[in-house]
């Protein structure tokens, strides 16, 4: 995260921060949105849940979330950039049970043990070295209830090499050297060592990304 972890990308300031997420939308020729809700609905939010949204961004997937949500649950937001903050209070101000909290997702979280229902991390992962993305699984497995969900939504395990030279070049580009490591893990083999089981999986864009659901236990 910028000056913690200069080759990472998962900080972001400045006009990339101002323009997120319509450069996403434009980055994917408009298909972003569509599976970022495809995404929030596989995740089967119940009206009373508590969610933890790490790396929450601009506030677009917390607000989607929160439609969901009764006045009895809670969406709590984690992010660094306070660029990021001031986009998600704009953008869900209307959801008074959606709460941002300035603090990193590598280091203790500022919240009680077995607190959530369901913890969903979006494009952040890939972004670390190993042993913060360890210690980022270990915060996530205390702050879960018993049986409470984790969401990763981030790349798949594929091989680089193995990639069409079209979609091999801007991965190239636009990526992290953390991320070429990232996806070459058995992500499901390290979320069990952690305490995690009952995986489920769900593909998108040609199965270069996935969401992966674990459960506590």
């Amino acid at each position: 995260m910028g000056s913690y972890y200069p080759e990472s990308k998962v900080e972001i300031n400045g006009f990339m921060a101002r323009y997120y997420d319509a450069l996403l939308n434009i980055a994917t020729f408009g298909r972003y949105s569509p599976f970022i809700k495809k995404s929030i609905e596989l995740m089967e939010i119940k009206p009373e849940d508590r969610i933890l949204d790490l790396g929450t961004g601009t506030g677009r997937n917390a607000c989607l979330m929160t439609k969901y949500l009764s006045k009895k649950g809670t969406l709590i937001g984690i992010d660094i950039s306070q660029e990021m903050i001031s986009q998600f209070k704009k953008r869900c101000l209307n959801y008074p049970n959606a709460i941002i909290i300035h603090a990193r997702v590598d280091q203790s979280l500022p919240l009680k043990k077995d607190e959530f229902d369901k913890i969903f991390i979006s494009f952040v992962l890939h972004g670390f070295p190993q042993y913060v993305r360890e210690l980022i699984i270990k915060n996530v497995f205390e702050a879960l209830n018993t049986n409470g969900s984790f969401f990763v939504l981030d790349y798949n395990e594929f091989s680089y090499e193995e990639m069409p030279f079209y979609l091999k070049i801007p991965f190239r580009l636009m990526e992290c050297p953390y991320a070429f490591d990232f996806i070459e893990r058995d992500w499901k083999e390290i979320l069990q060592q952690q305490g995690f089981d009952y995986f489920k999986e769900h593909h998108f864009f040609q199965s270069y990304v996935r969401l992966l659901t674990a459960k506590k236990m």
